[in-house]
């Protein structure tokens, strides 16, 4: 979650509960009246997280989806939990390629020093069934091609005997473990899976945490640019949104692909880094806006 601030108040909500109090208080002011959207939550699948099931009862993905609706309308944020964890919106006017200029813009609760970026994809509706079954293109960021970055990473999370923690492995070899933590006490494990264990897949960006031993803090680096909850000094409106170009579009093979439109945006959590202190760090989200409607 958001990294742990150095302002005084912040400091002290640390020492009440870590980081998570930070964004329950800030993670996103509510509007008066709940706004229009102009997209509609098709999917709503976190991965394992310490704000998933919290403030909630969602029990089918159909519940989820709802809730996540009910968020976004009130100026209200959703997590999604570690990596893999991810939102599926469908526009109900398809947004244009501008063909160089931004596209839509993501909002999330990103500041400097706290950003948990997570990799965004886009669908065009091709069969026109309204489904978000079509081919997903991925939009190539500042890490994309970097060895650094993993793409088709997938990982497994497990319900454990052990009532305070998720298991996970990945298709590395590798494996640990997400732990509750004090201040958020319920199940992790979205309410909504009926199995035990359930995989993600998707790019895994390199850890963009750091220790700083100054201010005895995780400092969240910031990656550079094309990544949503992402404190970017290229792509970041005055309006807190991570703004995007459907130009940046590449298919599963990392060629690039011009779509003259889309229907679908995805946004998925794109790093395991798990501390003590903070929890996971997982993406926020808070809405969504096109740039460029089809008339």
């Amino acid at each position: 979650m958001s990294n742990t601030f150095k302002f005084a108040l912040v400091a002290t909500l640390l020492l009440i509960g870590g980081c998570a109090s930070f964004e329950e208080t800030y993670g996103g002011g509510k509007d008066s009246a709940p706004k229009e959207l102009e997209f509609e939550v098709v999917e709503f699948l976190p991965a394992p997280g310490q704000f998933v099931n919290e403030g909630y009862a969602a029990t089918t993905m159909a519940e989820a989806c709802v809730y996540a609706e009910e968020q976004f309308k009130n100026s209200s944020y959703i997590s999604l939990g570690g990596f893999g964890g991810y939102i599926v919106v469908r526009f109900k006017t398809p947004i244009v390629n501008s063909e160089g200029g931004y596209d839509f813009g993501i909002y999330g609760n990103s500041f400097s020093g706290s950003s948990e970026p997570g990799v965004v994809w886009v669908a065009q509706d091709m069969n026109g069934n309204g489904v978000a079954d079509d081919e997903w293109f991925e939009l190539y960021g500042s890490e994309s091609e970097k060895e650094t970055t993993k793409h088709d990473y997938s990982i497994t999370y497990s319900r454990t005997d052990n009532e305070t923690e998720i298991a996970w492995c990945d298709n590395k070899g590798e494996s640990g473990t997400i732990k509750r933590n004090s201040a958020h006490r319920q199940d992790y494990f979205p309410a909504w899976v009926a199995d035990n264990e359930y995989t993600l897949t998707g790019t895994l960006l390199p850890d963009n945490s750091e220790w700083s031993e100054k201010n005895r803090e995780w400092v969240l680096h910031a990656f550079e640019w094309g990544y949503a909850d992402n404190f970017s000094t290229i792509d970041l409106a005055e309006d807190r949104a991570n703004r995007f170009r459907i130009l940046d579009a590449h298919d599963a093979t990392g060629r690039v692909n011009i779509l003259p439109q889309i229907d679908f945006i995805k946004v998925q959590s794109a790093t395991n880094v798990i501390h003590t202190v903070i929890g996971e760090v997982s993406t926020e989200v808070s809405g969504f806006v096109s740039y460029n409607r089809e008339e």
